[in-house]
């Protein structure tokens, strides 16, 4: 199938080098805002315009703890396995990021424990990977700004196994410290959303995330002045796309090329990954 084909939100690319494929995951459930939740399919690709699938890579067993907003999956390969990062919400539980484990790439993708690795308190989403220059593990992820209206970016290390949390989050940044972001509805509340960590050519470490602007749903960069993922971080003052779409990350073609991915529109049902080339995001 096309890739105009596919309704998707939030979609992540994953080029696994073993099977010389690339893999699309992402927010797959028809119902996104409200209903029961059914889980995240995912599809595969040699050339990134013909597709095959939908592959059902998460399907909850019975009892799982979450039955509603099955959000923004990311895999991503460590020590030999495929792990996948993924958001869930219930009446009775916070919002969190959950990781679950596969040795296939289309799963099936089993929860490596019983909650959210984020904090059991916390409305948090958007959990992605970041492995440090010492080769440690760590989440970045959202706070929302439903829980403290400013919404909020952190980064918390996580232990070698990604089962719990291996130290306190870190704060990084507000909303509001970007000038590009525009508050929502509300006129005084600030989205986080949808960060991904890469480096540059030269080495910078930088973050592409999205929140509100003048146009609606857009991509922003931040860079880190100390080069590490607690920052400090220094917002571009425009974002970086800016029309009506958005939750971004940073793939590389089979043949070296930087892409960058995002869902666009941002209204639902028409939602479509859209791959774009970009430059200097390369590594």
């Amino acid at each position: 199938m096309n890739i105009d084909s596919i309704r998707i939100r939030d979609p992540f690319v994953l080029r696994d080098d073993k099977s010389n494929t690339y893999y699309l995951y992402g927010t797959t459930d028809e119902n996104v805002w409200s209903g029961r939740a059914s889980g995240f399919d995912a599809y595969k690709s040699d050339d990134l315009r013909s597709w095959e699938g939908p592959f059902q890579a998460f399907r909850p067993a019975l009892g799982f703890w979450a039955d509603q907003h099955f959000w923004a999956p990311e895999v991503f390969v460590w020590k030999d396995a495929y792990y996948m990062f993924a958001t869930f919400k219930s009446d009775d539980r916070c919002r969190g990021t959950q990781i679950l484990k596969s040795a296939s790439p289309l799963g099936p993708f089993e929860p490596l424990t019983d909650y959210p690795v984020t904090p059991k308190k916390w409305e948090c989403l958007d959990g992605t990977l970041f492995i440090d220059e010492r080769d440690r593990p760590w989440m970045v992820f959202c706070r929302e700004w439903l829980q403290v209206q400013d919404g909020e970016m952190y980064a918390m290390p996580l232990s070698d196994d990604l089962r719990t949390a291996a130290g306190d989050p870190v704060l990084l940044f507000k909303a509001s410290a970007a000038e590009w972001t525009k508050p929502v509805h509300d006129g005084v509340s600030y989205i986080t959303d949808g960060p991904f960590l890469y480096r540059t050519k030269q080495g910078d470490l930088q973050m592409i995330w999205s929140s509100r602007s003048e146009k609606g749903y857009a991509v922003g960069i931040a860079c880190s002045q100390s080069g590490t993922v607690q920052g400090p971080w220094l917002h571009e003052k425009k974002p970086l796309l800016d029309e009506d779409g958005g939750h971004g990350m940073v793939f590389h073609t089979f043949s070296g090329e930087a892409m960058l991915a995002i869902h666009a529109p941002n209204k639902s049902p028409h939602e479509r990954a859209v791959f774009l080339k970009v430059k200097e995001l390369a590594l």
